[in-house]
């Protein structure tokens, strides 16, 4: 089914292309969400009408992309988590935490446009790329440190920390597994 877009739709194309997809893909989500008008005279005259009106929205949506993404190149997450001797984390840092984050910052953007493949499970410093229009995308530095923890000494590899338990009870009497025998 060919349609005509309304508005960029990523991964597919910009305002105005015609583009050919599949008939549910068109009927189901493309124009019932307004992004896309089946293609037909009618429409195509009106997209036509419409695009020089849309050409400047996109192209203050192209120039408040690329502001926010100043905006954002310029800001670093800094995550301090538990990590084992090598570099290796306790855990990882997910994309809800690097939006979280980016939340008490006062930066807000769709969860969405984050584009963490997977988890970070290491220190370091990591580039996380931000796709915030079909034409701007930004790289967020995302840097994890080793949590210095002074109170809690933890066990060398092989130290024991508690005792071992006797094999005489508390009294020096033999206990029930002892008896058994």
């Amino acid at each position: 089914m060919k349609v005509v877009l309304k508005e960029d739709v990523f991964k597919l194309g910009s305002l105005g292309d015609e583009v050919e997809v599949k008939g549910g893909f068109a009927r189901n989500f493309l124009i019932p969400q307004g992004k896309a008008l089946p293609l037909t005279r009618e429409n195509i005259k009106q997209i036509n009408h419409q695009r020089s009106l849309l050409a400047k929205t996109r192209a203050d949506a192209i120039e408040q992309a690329k502001n926010f993404a100043r905006q954002l190149e310029e800001t670093q997450l800094i995550f301090t988590m538990k990590s084992g001797d090598t570099g290796k984390l306790f855990g990882s840092v997910t994309q809800k935490h690097i939006y979280d984050a980016l939340v008490e910052k006062g930066i807000n953007l769709d969860r969405k446009q984050l584009n963490l493949s997977n988890p970070i499970k290491s220190l370091g410093s990591h580039v996380l790329s931000v796709r915030l229009h079909t034409e701007v995308s930004a790289d967020l530095v995302v840097k994890v440190a080793a949590e210095a923890d002074e109170n809690t000494e933890e066990p060398v590899e092989g130290e024991i920390q508690a005792e071992t338990p006797e094999v005489a009870g508390e009294n020096g009497e033999n206990t029930a597994a002892e008896t058994a025998e």
